[in-house]
């Protein structure tokens, strides 16, 4: 490990201090491109995405292969009083760890001719639509195993300490607009208040009941309308809606209860609503066998001592889409306690920087397990 152990700082450094939204990540996939072809990669691009993909070991002979997938893309915020593109998830960590597996195992043939590995790094998963998009290139077709890995804040996962999955849960955005024309403040007959009909919203929103049993949430999370001139009554409005589910079923009800309250407000107040936006991702349906194998490779790696239970998060991740759309993938995302402080996706995210190594060695001996078997890796 010492051997790589600048070249991984290099990475990181690198790719934390030239961070691309998603979608834009096109440095970042010429620079990764790069890494893999000297390293040795047979290497795939796109003509209408970023992200890119190296393969490297046996793709010829029967024996499994193995994706590892790392995202690509960091987040728009203000930092230090400046709105600009930064790593506050720990994309640019997840990067550099499986560049680092990479780097681990060129020079290691007895891994190499036992099975295929392919490295996906992928771009938009802040966005939900990354995963969907590289499914459609085919960049799991034929993968037999699939593993991620993801920086967990310290409340979460003490340093030094890792889980063999995470539990994401469901999440959901819908956005929409209130269109209607503004009014004098003296007249409130000639006009419907966006600001009354979106606070009719809020509040249905509010009396949605699930299953108690399965954690869920939905709140309105932008609520836009008015100007200066506080003497004119607002036609329009901007809003957004989060959805948080800890299963799939139980976002299907959300996201259909929302629509309903949509409609209802729509007939109500005899008022255009459109909608601009219905995403999200789906909640986490890890295979257990590729639990297992991560959870045994945490223990020899880490000791038992440090291995922790499967982490359940309301946070989501689009790795999940790759499983629901191609079912025969057994996946798990490691989760990596590393210090991470105060959270992510706050805009000063810190942590502890030599966990990175803990993980390329958890994810090297995942391969390990697959090439060699559980007696002798």
């Amino acid at each position: 490990m010492e051997q790589i152990k600048d070249q991984v700082l290099d990475a990181f450094n690198h790719l934390h201090t030239n961070p691309e939204l998603s979608w834009e990540e096109v440095n970042t996939t010429a620079y990764l491109k790069e890494q893999l072809e000297e390293a040795g990669c047979a290497v795939s691009v796109f003509e209408d995405c970023t992200g890119v993909i190296g393969n490297i070991g046996n793709f010829t002979g029967n024996v499994p292969i193995i994706a590892l997938r790392a995202d690509m893309d960091a987040l728009w915020q203000e930092v230090d009083g400046n709105m600009k593109a930064n790593h506050s998830c720990g994309h640019d960590a997840h990067m550099a760890m499986v560049l680092g597996v990479l780097w681990n195992v060129i020079d290691r043939p007895d891994i190499l001719e036992r099975i295929g590995i392919r490295f996906i790094f992928q771009p938009a998963e802040e966005v939900g639509s990354g995963a969907l998009k590289l499914v459609e290139k085919g960049a799991v077709d034929h993968v037999d195993y699939f593993y991620g890995i993801h920086l967990r804040p310290y409340q979460e996962t003490e340093n030094g300490k890792a889980a063999p999955s995470i539990l994401h849960g469901a999440t959901g955005t819908i956005e929409f607009e209130i269109r209607g024309d503004d009014a004098h403040g003296a007249r409130p007959h000639l006009t419907h208040n966006a600001v009354e009909i979106g606070t009719y919203i809020v509040n249905a929103i509010q009396t949605i009941h699930l299953d108690p049993n399965v954690a869920h949430s939905a709140k309105v999370t932008r609520f836009l309308a008015g100007g200066r001139n506080v003497n004119i009554i607002p036609g329009n409005a901007s809003m957004a809606v989060d959805l948080r589910a800890q299963q799939n079923d139980a976002m299907k009800q959300l996201v259909k209860r929302v629509h309903d309250i949509l409609d209802t407000a729509r007939s109500l107040f005899n008022v255009t609503i459109n909608i601009t936006e219905d995403s999200g991702t789906a909640a986490a349906e890890v295979h257990p066998e590729a639990e297992d194998l991560a959870r045994k490779a945490i223990v020899a790696v880490l000791g038992e001592e440090n291995t922790t239970k499967p982490i359940i998060t309301p946070g989501g991740d689009d790795f999940h889409f790759y499983t629901i759309k191609k079912p025969h993938l057994k996946a798990s995302m490691v989760g990596l306690g590393c210090g991470l402080q105060p959270g992510l996706h706050h805009p000063n995210m810190t942590f502890d920087r030599d966990a990175m190594f803990s993980g390329i060695r958890v994810l090297t001996k995942i391969l390990e397990l697959h090439a060699f078997g559980e007696n002798e890796a």
